[in-house]
Protein backbone atom coordinates (compact mmCIF):
# COMPACT_ATOMS: atom_id res chain seq x y z
CA UNK A 1 0.00 0.00 0.00
CA UNK A 2 1.18 3.19 -1.12
CA UNK A 3 -0.06 4.67 2.48
CA UNK A 4 2.97 2.70 4.33
CA UNK A 5 6.19 3.96 2.22
CA UNK A 6 7.16 6.75 4.37
CA UNK A 7 7.55 4.15 7.43
CA UNK A 8 10.97 2.93 5.61
CA UNK A 9 12.30 6.18 6.76
CA UNK A 10 13.20 5.16 10.26
CA UNK A 11 13.12 8.86 11.69
CA UNK A 12 9.31 9.21 10.57
CA UNK A 13 8.52 6.01 12.18
CA UNK A 14 9.67 7.41 15.64
CA UNK A 15 8.07 10.44 14.87
CA UNK A 16 4.96 8.72 13.93
CA UNK A 17 4.74 6.65 17.20
CA UNK A 18 5.56 9.79 19.37
CA UNK A 19 2.74 11.64 17.58
CA UNK A 20 0.39 8.46 18.06
CA UNK A 21 0.65 7.97 21.46
CA UNK A 22 0.89 11.18 22.31
CA UNK A 23 -2.63 11.87 20.31
CA UNK A 24 -4.37 8.95 22.22
CA UNK A 25 -3.81 11.41 25.45
CA UNK A 26 -5.13 14.22 23.26
CA UNK A 27 -8.28 12.00 22.94
CA UNK A 28 -8.75 11.11 26.99
CA UNK A 29 -8.07 14.86 27.63
CA UNK A 30 -10.78 16.24 25.31
CA UNK A 31 -13.23 13.89 27.17
CA UNK A 32 -11.76 13.74 30.51
CA UNK A 33 -11.72 18.18 30.52
CA UNK A 34 -15.35 18.37 29.17
CA UNK A 35 -16.39 15.84 32.15
CA UNK A 36 -14.37 17.50 34.83
CA UNK A 37 -15.77 20.92 34.25
CA UNK A 38 -18.96 19.89 34.10
CA UNK A 39 -18.48 18.16 37.31
CA UNK A 40 -17.31 21.34 38.77
CA UNK A 41 -19.83 23.65 37.49
CA UNK A 42 -22.89 21.95 35.08
CA UNK A 43 -22.67 24.83 33.00
CA UNK A 44 -21.80 25.91 29.18
CA UNK A 45 -20.20 29.22 30.51
CA UNK A 46 -17.55 27.61 32.74
CA UNK A 47 -16.45 25.12 29.76
CA UNK A 48 -16.22 28.10 27.79
CA UNK A 49 -14.06 29.96 30.25
CA UNK A 50 -11.57 26.99 30.51
CA UNK A 51 -11.73 26.80 26.25
CA UNK A 52 -10.74 30.54 26.67
CA UNK A 53 -7.70 29.81 28.94
CA UNK A 54 -6.69 26.93 27.12
CA UNK A 55 -6.39 28.92 23.12
CA UNK A 56 -5.54 32.23 24.34
CA UNK A 57 -1.84 31.47 25.01
CA UNK A 58 -1.85 29.55 22.25
CA UNK A 59 -2.55 31.98 19.97
CA UNK A 60 -0.86 34.96 21.28
CA UNK A 61 2.67 32.61 21.40
CA UNK A 62 1.87 30.70 18.30
CA UNK A 63 4.20 32.91 16.29
CA UNK A 64 7.00 33.02 18.34
CA UNK A 65 6.91 29.23 18.24
CA UNK A 66 7.05 29.43 13.88
CA UNK A 67 9.99 31.59 14.83
CA UNK A 68 12.08 29.37 16.90
CA UNK A 69 11.12 26.50 14.83
CA UNK A 70 12.54 28.21 11.51
CA UNK A 71 16.04 28.91 13.96
CA UNK A 72 16.90 25.83 16.78
CA UNK A 73 16.48 22.40 16.26
CA UNK A 74 12.90 21.35 16.03
CA UNK A 75 13.13 18.13 17.34
CA UNK A 76 14.36 19.43 20.94
CA UNK A 77 11.61 22.08 20.83
CA UNK A 78 8.72 19.02 20.50
CA UNK A 79 10.89 17.48 23.04
CA UNK A 80 10.15 20.64 25.59
CA UNK A 81 6.92 20.93 24.33
CA UNK A 82 6.34 17.29 25.27
CA UNK A 83 7.81 18.17 28.91
CA UNK A 84 5.79 21.26 29.59
CA UNK A 85 2.22 19.47 28.82
CA UNK A 86 2.82 16.57 30.71
CA UNK A 87 3.49 18.71 33.98
CA UNK A 88 0.61 20.76 33.08
CA UNK A 89 -1.64 17.76 32.71
CA UNK A 90 0.11 15.42 35.94
CA UNK A 91 -0.60 18.55 37.80
CA UNK A 92 -4.06 18.69 37.31
CA UNK A 93 -4.06 14.66 37.79
CA UNK A 94 -2.88 15.01 40.79
CA UNK A 95 -5.38 17.60 42.25
CA UNK A 96 -8.07 15.61 40.38
CA UNK A 97 -6.70 12.79 42.47
CA UNK A 98 -6.82 14.53 46.26
CA UNK A 99 -9.82 15.88 45.76
CA UNK A 100 -8.90 19.75 45.97
CA UNK A 101 -9.20 20.91 42.18
CA UNK A 102 -10.94 23.85 41.64
CA UNK A 103 -11.95 25.61 38.68
CA UNK A 104 -8.99 28.45 38.69
CA UNK A 105 -6.53 25.46 38.82
CA UNK A 106 -7.75 24.34 35.58
CA UNK A 107 -7.63 27.56 34.18
CA UNK A 108 -3.99 28.25 35.36
CA UNK A 109 -2.93 24.51 34.30
CA UNK A 110 -4.97 24.63 31.16
CA UNK A 111 -3.38 28.10 29.58
CA UNK A 112 0.10 26.13 30.56
CA UNK A 113 -0.93 23.40 28.21
CA UNK A 114 -1.91 25.75 25.20
CA UNK A 115 1.71 27.62 25.91
CA UNK A 116 3.17 24.13 25.11
CA UNK A 117 1.04 23.29 22.13
CA UNK A 118 2.11 26.43 20.34
CA UNK A 119 5.76 25.36 20.78
CA UNK A 120 4.91 22.04 19.45
CA UNK A 121 2.91 22.92 16.55
CA UNK A 122 4.99 24.62 14.16
CA UNK A 123 8.09 23.16 14.76
CA UNK A 124 6.07 19.25 14.02
CA UNK A 125 4.71 20.74 10.71
CA UNK A 126 8.06 22.11 9.22
CA UNK A 127 9.78 18.86 10.43
CA UNK A 128 7.73 16.46 8.39
CA UNK A 129 9.42 17.49 5.15
CA UNK A 130 12.65 17.55 6.41
CA UNK A 131 12.82 13.81 7.15
CA UNK A 132 10.34 12.60 4.26
CA UNK A 133 11.04 13.52 0.53
CA UNK A 134 8.73 15.41 -1.50
CA UNK A 135 7.30 12.38 -3.65
CA UNK A 136 5.64 10.81 -0.54
CA UNK A 137 4.29 13.65 1.48
CA UNK A 138 1.32 13.00 0.31
CA UNK A 139 1.56 9.54 1.45
CA UNK A 140 2.92 10.82 4.96
CA UNK A 141 0.42 13.27 5.65
CA UNK A 142 -2.35 10.77 4.93
CA UNK A 143 -0.62 8.84 7.68
CA UNK A 144 -0.78 11.84 9.94
CA UNK A 145 -4.60 12.48 9.29
CA UNK A 146 -5.27 8.64 9.61
CA UNK A 147 -3.79 8.74 13.60
CA UNK A 148 -4.90 11.99 14.58
CA UNK A 149 -8.46 10.50 14.59
CA UNK A 150 -7.55 7.66 15.43
CA UNK A 151 -5.99 8.65 18.41
CA UNK A 152 -7.43 12.01 19.24
CA UNK A 153 -10.96 10.75 18.03
CA UNK A 154 -11.15 7.37 18.02
CA UNK A 155 -9.05 5.42 20.51
CA UNK A 156 -8.49 8.21 22.82
CA UNK A 157 -11.69 9.13 23.37
CA UNK A 158 -13.28 5.54 23.92
CA UNK A 159 -10.68 4.94 25.88
CA UNK A 160 -11.28 7.93 27.84
CA UNK A 161 -14.88 7.84 28.55
CA UNK A 162 -14.15 4.49 29.86
CA UNK A 163 -11.20 5.60 32.16
CA UNK A 164 -13.73 8.15 33.15
CA UNK A 165 -16.76 5.97 34.16
CA UNK A 166 -15.16 3.38 35.75
CA UNK A 167 -11.90 5.46 37.32
CA UNK A 168 -12.68 9.13 37.62
CA UNK A 169 -11.28 12.34 35.71
CA UNK A 170 -8.00 11.90 37.89
CA UNK A 171 -6.76 8.51 36.32
CA UNK A 172 -7.65 9.72 33.10
CA UNK A 173 -5.84 13.27 33.26
CA UNK A 174 -3.09 10.67 34.95
CA UNK A 175 -2.40 8.15 31.59
CA UNK A 176 -2.98 11.36 29.89
CA UNK A 177 0.46 12.51 31.20
CA UNK A 178 2.14 9.71 31.16
CA UNK A 179 1.42 9.86 27.31
CA UNK A 180 3.65 12.87 26.63
CA UNK A 181 6.59 10.71 28.53
CA UNK A 182 6.39 8.50 25.94
CA UNK A 183 6.33 10.76 23.21
CA UNK A 184 9.45 12.92 24.12
CA UNK A 185 11.45 9.60 24.86
CA UNK A 186 10.70 8.66 21.06
CA UNK A 187 11.30 11.97 19.93
CA UNK A 188 15.00 11.56 21.68
CA UNK A 189 15.65 8.94 19.60
CA UNK A 190 15.31 11.02 16.06
CA UNK A 191 18.15 12.64 14.60
CA UNK A 192 18.95 15.74 15.54
CA UNK A 193 18.66 17.80 12.69
CA UNK A 194 20.00 21.56 13.89
CA UNK A 195 19.34 24.56 11.20
CA UNK A 196 22.54 26.73 10.73
CA UNK A 197 23.81 28.97 13.23
CA UNK A 198 22.88 32.04 13.15
CA UNK A 199 24.09 35.14 14.36
CA UNK A 200 21.10 36.96 15.87
CA UNK A 201 19.31 33.28 16.43
CA UNK A 202 18.57 35.17 20.09
CA UNK A 203 18.11 38.53 18.82
CA UNK A 204 14.44 40.33 19.48
CA UNK A 205 15.07 42.24 16.34
CA UNK A 206 16.15 39.34 14.12
CA UNK A 207 13.17 37.41 15.79
CA UNK A 208 10.71 40.35 14.29
CA UNK A 209 11.99 40.38 11.40
CA UNK A 210 11.42 36.56 10.45
CA UNK A 211 7.82 36.86 11.89
CA UNK A 212 7.21 39.96 9.28
CA UNK A 213 9.25 37.29 6.80
CA UNK A 214 6.52 34.70 7.30
CA UNK A 215 3.55 37.24 7.01
CA UNK A 216 5.16 38.72 4.16
CA UNK A 217 5.11 35.29 2.20
CA UNK A 218 1.62 34.52 3.05
CA UNK A 219 0.38 38.16 2.20
CA UNK A 220 1.55 36.99 -1.59
CA UNK A 221 0.01 33.74 -1.99
CA UNK A 222 -3.71 34.64 -2.39
CA UNK A 223 -4.78 30.63 -1.99
CA UNK A 224 -3.05 30.56 1.72
CA UNK A 225 -3.80 34.11 3.10
CA UNK A 226 -7.75 33.26 1.60
CA UNK A 227 -7.84 30.12 3.11
CA UNK A 228 -6.77 31.10 6.55
CA UNK A 229 -9.29 34.13 6.35
CA UNK A 230 -12.34 31.81 5.54
CA UNK A 231 -10.96 29.02 8.35
CA UNK A 232 -10.64 32.09 10.91
CA UNK A 233 -14.28 33.34 10.10
CA UNK A 234 -15.81 29.55 10.56
CA UNK A 235 -13.97 28.81 13.10
CA UNK A 236 -15.53 31.51 15.05
CA UNK A 237 -18.62 30.32 14.15
CA UNK A 238 -18.85 26.60 14.72
CA UNK A 239 -15.70 25.60 17.16
CA UNK A 240 -16.98 26.61 20.61
CA UNK A 241 -19.90 25.50 20.01
CA UNK A 242 -19.01 22.40 18.86
CA UNK A 243 -16.42 21.79 21.92
CA UNK A 244 -18.71 23.27 24.50
CA UNK A 245 -22.22 22.06 23.27
CA UNK A 246 -21.84 18.91 22.12
CA UNK A 247 -20.95 16.99 25.47
CA UNK A 248 -23.88 19.28 27.06
CA UNK A 249 -26.50 18.11 24.61
CA UNK A 250 -25.32 14.22 25.24
CA UNK A 251 -25.49 14.80 28.66
CA UNK A 252 -28.65 16.72 29.59
CA UNK A 253 -30.70 16.63 26.15
CA UNK A 254 -29.92 12.89 25.62
CA UNK A 255 -29.02 11.76 29.12
CA UNK A 256 -26.61 10.03 28.07
CA UNK A 257 -23.12 9.74 29.78
CA UNK A 258 -19.04 9.95 29.36
CA UNK A 259 -19.19 7.06 27.32
CA UNK A 260 -22.06 8.33 24.51
CA UNK A 261 -19.44 11.74 24.52
CA UNK A 262 -16.23 9.39 23.83
CA UNK A 263 -18.51 7.46 21.15
CA UNK A 264 -19.50 10.42 19.67
CA UNK A 265 -15.46 11.62 19.34
CA UNK A 266 -14.61 8.27 18.04
CA UNK A 267 -17.30 7.99 15.01
CA UNK A 268 -15.55 11.30 14.24
CA UNK A 269 -12.45 9.13 14.10
CA UNK A 270 -14.02 6.50 12.23
CA UNK A 271 -14.86 8.83 9.37
CA UNK A 272 -11.54 10.41 9.30
CA UNK A 273 -9.65 7.01 9.55
CA UNK A 274 -11.31 6.33 5.85
CA UNK A 275 -10.95 8.59 4.23
CA UNK A 276 -7.15 9.14 5.10
CA UNK A 277 -6.99 5.55 3.83
CA UNK A 278 -8.20 6.23 0.63
CA UNK A 279 -6.29 9.88 0.29
CA UNK A 280 -3.17 7.97 0.78
CA UNK A 281 -3.36 5.99 -1.95
CA UNK A 282 -3.66 8.64 -4.18
CA UNK A 283 -1.70 11.95 -5.35
CA UNK A 284 -2.66 15.04 -4.79
CA UNK A 285 -6.37 15.73 -6.21
CA UNK A 286 -6.38 17.68 -9.76
CA UNK A 287 -8.31 20.03 -7.98
CA UNK A 288 -7.29 20.83 -4.80
CA UNK A 289 -9.11 23.68 -3.39
CA UNK A 290 -12.73 22.52 -4.95
CA UNK A 291 -12.16 19.22 -3.19
CA UNK A 292 -10.66 21.07 -0.01
CA UNK A 293 -13.55 23.81 0.43
CA UNK A 294 -16.38 21.22 -0.69
CA UNK A 295 -14.91 19.14 2.22
CA UNK A 296 -14.75 21.66 4.77
CA UNK A 297 -18.42 22.68 3.75
CA UNK A 298 -19.76 19.05 4.59
CA UNK A 299 -17.70 19.27 8.07
CA UNK A 300 -18.85 22.38 9.27
CA UNK A 301 -22.79 21.61 8.55
CA UNK A 302 -22.80 18.42 10.21
CA UNK A 303 -22.35 20.47 13.56
CA UNK A 304 -25.52 21.98 12.60
CA UNK A 305 -26.86 18.48 12.24
CA UNK A 306 -25.37 17.75 15.52
CA UNK A 307 -27.76 20.62 17.02
CA UNK A 308 -31.25 18.59 15.03
CA UNK A 309 -30.73 15.26 16.85
CA UNK A 310 -32.86 13.28 18.61
CA UNK A 311 -30.84 10.28 19.39
CA UNK A 312 -27.27 9.42 20.38
CA UNK A 313 -27.38 7.17 17.18
CA UNK A 314 -27.59 10.29 15.21
CA UNK A 315 -24.99 11.85 16.50
CA UNK A 316 -22.67 9.10 15.60
CA UNK A 317 -24.27 9.02 11.80
CA UNK A 318 -23.08 12.53 11.63
CA UNK A 319 -19.90 12.27 13.53
CA UNK A 320 -18.87 9.75 10.63
CA UNK A 321 -19.66 11.87 7.82
CA UNK A 322 -18.06 15.23 9.87
CA UNK A 323 -14.92 13.16 10.28
CA UNK A 324 -14.27 11.86 6.57
CA UNK A 325 -14.85 16.03 5.60
CA UNK A 326 -12.29 16.81 7.94
CA UNK A 327 -9.53 14.71 6.91
CA UNK A 328 -10.15 14.95 3.56
CA UNK A 329 -9.43 19.02 3.52
CA UNK A 330 -7.13 18.70 6.08
CA UNK A 331 -4.42 16.27 3.68
CA UNK A 332 -5.07 18.69 0.76
CA UNK A 333 -4.31 21.54 2.90
CA UNK A 334 -0.90 20.10 4.50
CA UNK A 335 -0.04 18.84 1.71
CA UNK A 336 -0.21 22.21 -0.24
CA UNK A 337 1.92 23.88 2.83
CA UNK A 338 4.49 21.23 3.00
CA UNK A 339 5.01 21.57 -1.36
CA UNK A 340 4.45 24.99 -2.33
CA UNK A 341 6.41 26.98 0.79
CA UNK A 342 9.99 27.40 0.82
CA UNK A 343 11.61 24.77 3.72
CA UNK A 344 13.16 27.90 5.25
CA UNK A 345 10.03 29.46 5.99
CA UNK A 346 7.99 26.18 6.64
CA UNK A 347 7.97 26.97 10.56
CA UNK A 348 7.11 30.86 10.47
CA UNK A 349 4.06 30.39 7.87
CA UNK A 350 2.48 27.25 9.74
CA UNK A 351 2.96 29.66 12.57
CA UNK A 352 1.05 32.00 10.44
CA UNK A 353 -1.02 29.08 9.53
CA UNK A 354 -2.28 28.27 13.11
CA UNK A 355 -2.24 32.33 14.05
CA UNK A 356 -4.50 33.10 11.67
CA UNK A 357 -6.84 30.09 11.75
CA UNK A 358 -7.35 29.80 15.63
CA UNK A 359 -7.27 33.98 16.28
CA UNK A 360 -11.08 34.04 17.11
CA UNK A 361 -11.19 30.77 18.73
CA UNK A 362 -10.84 32.00 22.37
CA UNK A 363 -13.87 34.37 21.57
CA UNK A 364 -15.53 31.94 19.90
CA UNK A 365 -15.27 29.93 23.49
CA UNK A 366 -16.20 33.05 25.07
CA UNK A 367 -19.17 34.19 23.26
CA UNK A 368 -20.64 30.31 23.34
CA UNK A 369 -21.86 29.90 27.19
CA UNK A 370 -23.51 33.43 27.20
CA UNK A 371 -25.07 32.85 23.51
CA UNK A 372 -26.10 29.22 24.36
CA UNK A 373 -28.24 30.65 27.63
CA UNK A 374 -29.54 32.93 25.68
CA UNK A 375 -31.10 31.25 22.83
CA UNK A 376 -30.81 27.69 23.56
CA UNK A 377 -27.70 25.14 23.20
CA UNK A 378 -29.16 23.14 20.13
CA UNK A 379 -30.64 25.87 18.35
CA UNK A 380 -26.68 27.53 19.38
CA UNK A 381 -25.43 24.60 17.60
CA UNK A 382 -27.41 24.28 14.60
CA UNK A 383 -27.06 28.49 13.50
CA UNK A 384 -22.80 27.66 14.43
CA UNK A 385 -22.75 24.86 11.78
CA UNK A 386 -24.38 26.09 8.76
CA UNK A 387 -23.26 29.32 9.01
CA UNK A 388 -19.79 28.40 9.03
CA UNK A 389 -21.22 25.96 6.46
CA UNK A 390 -21.95 29.11 4.53
CA UNK A 391 -18.41 30.83 4.83
CA UNK A 392 -16.76 28.17 3.74
CA UNK A 393 -18.47 26.83 0.72
CA UNK A 394 -18.90 30.84 -0.78
CA UNK A 395 -14.96 31.89 0.41
CA UNK A 396 -13.31 30.19 -2.86
CA UNK A 397 -16.17 32.42 -5.47
CA UNK A 398 -15.46 35.72 -2.59
CA UNK A 399 -11.89 35.38 -2.59
CA UNK A 400 -11.55 34.17 -6.35
CA UNK A 401 -9.66 30.86 -5.45
CA UNK A 402 -10.83 28.69 -8.50
CA UNK A 403 -8.53 31.20 -10.94
CA UNK A 404 -5.44 30.68 -8.35
CA UNK A 405 -6.20 26.91 -8.31
CA UNK A 406 -4.94 26.66 -11.79
CA UNK A 407 -1.48 28.34 -10.86
CA UNK A 408 -1.21 25.89 -7.57
CA UNK A 409 -1.30 22.79 -9.88
CA UNK A 410 1.63 23.70 -12.53
CA UNK A 411 4.92 22.72 -12.10
CA UNK A 412 7.04 23.55 -8.81
CA UNK A 413 9.80 22.91 -6.88
CA UNK A 414 9.29 21.31 -3.35
CA UNK A 415 12.33 23.15 -2.32
CA UNK A 416 11.58 26.35 -3.18
CA UNK A 417 8.21 26.51 -3.70
CA UNK A 418 5.84 27.82 -6.46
Amino acid sequence: MRILVPFRIRDFALLWTAMTVSLLGDGIYFVAIAWQVYELSDAPTALSVVGVAWTLPNVLLILIGGVLSDRFDRRSLMIVSDVVRGLAIGSIAVLSLAGSLELWHLLVLVAVYGAGEALFAPAFQAIVPDIVPAEHLVQANSLDMLMRPLGAQLVGPAFGGLLVAGFGTGTAFAVDAATFAFSGLCLLAIRRRPLPFREDAISVRGALADMAEGFRFARSERWLWASLLAAALSLLLFFGPSQVLLPYVIKNDLSGGSGDYGLALAFVGVGSVAAAIVMGQRHLPRRPIVVMFTSWTAAMASVGLWGLAGEVWQILVISVVRGAAISVGLVVWMTLMHTRIPRHLLGRVSSVDWLVSMSLIPISFAATGPVAEAFGARETLVAAGFLGAAVIGLSPFVFGLLREEQRLTGAYDPARGV
